[in-house]
């Protein structure tokens, strides 16, 4: 299918869906006028930049991760530093903060020295809702 523009009644710009052949019958015009359904096409959504697409990717692959998975909904339920991590996921120290370095890095944690320790918190609820979220349809079945 290709996007062929031109004018509408009014002069506006219109933009015409063709199946290859020229036949618009079944096309959806950009004004919403017409939809193959019989319903009125629905106005695309914003356009993001690559930009922010490349940078949300970025964020999603850094949350990809079982153990990033298993240390955000830690970090969820409150402040941890690594040890603490450790003995709830019963994973070694060096795995944890290998694992923390890339969240940290994303920008998904930050960590407050206390002391000898550094506790780790997320950096705002957004990111802990997604995995919320992916985690329960995965649960679903």
């Amino acid at each position: 299918m290709s996007i062929v523009a031109g004018a509408g009644a009014a002069g506006e710009a219109m933009a015409v869906e063709t199946d290859g052949t020229g036949d618009t019958s079944r096309a959806n015009q950009a004004d919403g006028t017409h939809h193959a359904e019989g319903r009125a096409a629905v106005a695309p959504g914003p356009v993001r930049t690559p930009r922010t697409l490349a940078a949300a990717g970025d964020l999603l692959r850094a949350l990809a991760a079982p153990v990033r998975i298993a240390i955000v909904l830690q970090l969820l339920e409150s402040a941890r530093c690594v040890h603490d991590l450790v003995d709830a996921l019963g994973v070694t120290q060096p795995l944890i903060s290998q694992h923390l370095r890339v969240l940290k890095a994303a920008g998904v944690v930050h960590g407050d020295r206390h002391g000898r320790e550094v506790v780790y918190s997320l950096v705002d609820d957004h990111l802990a809702h997604i995995v919320v979220d992916a985690v329960a349809h995965v649960e679903e079945d």
